[in-house]
């Protein structure tokens, strides 16, 4: 199975953590890091085999995730 990713614009994340709780995968955690907002941003780990199903993207209210499928 091939391994997809996602990119998250960490100046739009505003820690709401829809992404995190909805990622089948377990594939998106809270970062220690802070945006320019001073919100704490959500990270995509990359070893937790993403299978691209996209549904963190549908469910960012900040449309701050892309998916790329390989």
């Amino acid at each position: 199975m091939k391994k997809s990713k996602i990119k998250i614009d960490s100046q739009f994340c505003k820690s709401c953590r829809f992404c995190i709780e909805n990622c089948p995968k377990g594939a998106i955690v809270l970062s220690e890091k802070l945006n320019t907002k001073g919100y704490v941003v959500s990270e995509f780990l990359t070893d937790k085999n993403c299978t691209g199903c996209a549904t963190c993207a549908l469910v960012c209210p900040e449309a701050a995730i892309e998916v790329y499928r390989d």
